[in-house]
């Protein structure tokens, strides 16, 4: 069986844990069934409602349904299109699901005076729902190697471009999304902090790389990715999304084996990740994410949902609140 596939996943199969506990989703894409990965709205509607108890979505920025003409720094905008029109028919044709709330969109950050144009037509065509850009750095070393190789210039957090565009975000109070890998990590602190009026997020901990030279060395390179994070972390302005670890590109090698990880297997492997971040930005600026269908490759939503919940169950009551909704909410100004 492949893995990712329904019968794939089918072989692990658990209770939800705590299923009354509110959850935001802060992170999840939507494709077409011809797109990178098909994963359209009767997907996300299965997953989300498969037990816990999630309450709204975040879809972030994938290059799905842009526009194939006009002017080329507005072509973006037609994923907010796109993902605008979907949410609306998620609302009618699925009440029940929980509704897609707030859109991360993307926009070349290095446009100068053309970015406020993007902008607004992103608000345009969010119709209500569009709340942040993503304008990834994560650029690969040993793209070969990757099934999602980040093909950003490796010295972009550096441009005064690029710099000049997040702090306009910070001046229209438009949060900012970044994916990068673990060797960035330390250049992305120092954006941090040249940017102290721009609300950052930080996508899958900065995704740890666990293939091509990176292939088997997760305990030798996590003492480095402690320190980066805390670097980062000193960084008020940045809060952290904790989830995107079960990607192929970590290497854990879920996606490989026969059947999908258990819960306990997951937290296993993965639990010292979430518990660095959670130490060192604190609960008030973590949210959990699912970074579903990409995640999916490797484990189900179910099984995701109760290995964070057996994360976070050492944490208190305000502390998992904040983990598994109130930041999410915040950050992208969701309803209550």
């Amino acid at each position: 069986m492949d893995a990712g596939t329904p019968e794939w996943l089918a072989q692990v199969t658990e209770p939800v844990l705590d299923p009354d506990r509110p959850i935001v989703d802060p992170h999840h894409h939507l494709w077409p069934p011809d797109g990178f990965i098909g994963y359209w709205l009767d997907d996300l509607a299965a997953d989300t409602g498969s037990g816990h108890n999630i309450t709204a979505t975040v879809f972030v920025e994938c290059s799905a349904g842009y526009r194939t003409d006009g002017p080329a720094h507005l072509r973006p905008v037609g994923e907010t299109e796109f993902v605008a029109a979907a949410a609306a028919e998620l609302t009618e044709r699925l009440p029940d699901a929980p509704p897609i709330g707030a859109i991360v969109a993307h926009a070349d950050l290095a446009l100068g005076a053309l970015l406020d144009e993007v902008l607004d037509a992103h608000e345009e065509a969010g119709r209500g729902l569009f709340r942040g850009i993503r304008d990834a750095l994560a650029s690969a070393v040993e793209p070969a190697a990757m099934m999602i190789p980040g093909g950003a210039a490796p010295d972009r957090y550096a441009d005064t471009a690029f710099r000049d565009g997040l702090r306009r975000l910070g001046d229209r109070d438009i949060p900012y999304d970044t994916w990068l890998y673990h060797y960035q990590l330390a250049d992305f602190a120092k954006l941090a902090g040249s940017v102290p009026d721009t609300l950052m997020v930080l996508d899958h901990f900065g995704t740890p790389v666990g293939v091509g030279r990176f292939a088997g060395r997760h305990d030798e390179l996590f003492t480095q990715w402690q320190a980066d994070i805390a670097s980062v972390a000193a960084n008020d302005n940045v809060v952290a999304k904790l989830g995107g670890l079960a990607m192929p590109d970590n290497g854990f090698g879920w996606n490989l084996a026969e059947a999908p990880p258990s819960s306990d297997e997951f937290v296993a492997a993965q639990q010292r990740y979430y518990h660095h971040a959670i130490e060192c930005f604190g609960p008030q600026r973590c949210m959990f994410e699912s970074n579903f269908p990409v995640d999916k490759m490797s484990l189900s939503y179910t099984v995701l949902w109760n290995g964070l919940k057996k994360i976070a169950a050492s944490y208190s009551e305000t502390e998992q609140d904040a983990m598994f909704s109130g930041t999410a909410r915040r950050v992208y100004r969701l309803p209550d």
